[in-house]
């Protein structure tokens, strides 16, 4: 008896995908805030960016920059309760900022945002201790590099890290915007 097997019907059927394609949709909504204007998107998993800027149309570009892959919709009614949150930790950051995130990174990435979010309102960390929560190994310029990648400002506070001196070291939205946001941490 000879069994006749037909390769089509073996091999599966791949679609191809362009590289291009949207990987998920994100809803965002820009809003004013007490450190200029702010960017919360999210993901059906949670908040995967907050931005802050001076400019609607500049977060706008940083977004689209920072998820290429995905279809960006605002959508201000999807992301009311995320803003409010946002507005309302930036008058009161004692509270704290209690969000579901979607934190999209490298795993070393994801895992300086997990110790960021340790850090208490009002108490800032050197860029060398906060390595030293992470591994005997970790490199501080490293773990200064995942600071700079951060997506969701406050909620993940990277502004919370600072050089060994005291001194406020780069911020992506801002020295000036860091300095004030330690500084209404610290009077919380």
């Amino acid at each position: 008896m000879n069994l006749m097997i037909r390769t089509k019907t073996l091999r599966p059927r791949l679609e191809v995908k362009s590289s291009s394609a949207p990987v998920d949709m994100l809803s965002y909504a820009i809003a004013a805030s007490a450190f200029g204007k702010v960017l919360v998107a999210r993901s059906g998993k949670g908040v995967c960016a907050i931005l802050l800027g001076d400019c609607a149309e500049d977060l706008s570009a940083d977004l689209a920059a920072r998820f290429p892959r995905s279809t960006l919709v605002e959508d201000g009614e999807r992301v009311k309760d995320d803003i409010a949150k946002v507005q309302h930790y930036m008058a009161i950051p004692a509270r704290g900022l209690h969000l579901a995130l979607d934190m999209r990174g490298t795993p070393f990435q994801r895992r300086v945002w997990e110790k960021l979010q340790t850090i208490p309102v009002g108490r800032t960390v050197s860029y060398r201790e906060l390595a030293g929560w992470i591994s005997p190994l970790a490199n501080p310029r490293a773990v200064g590099s995942a600071c700079a990648a951060n997506p969701i400002a406050l909620a993940v506070p990277c502004h919370r890290v600072v050089r060994g001196t005291g001194e406020l070291a780069g911020y992506r939205w801002g020295l000036e915007r860091k300095r004030a946001l330690i500084e209404k941490e610290a009077t919380a």
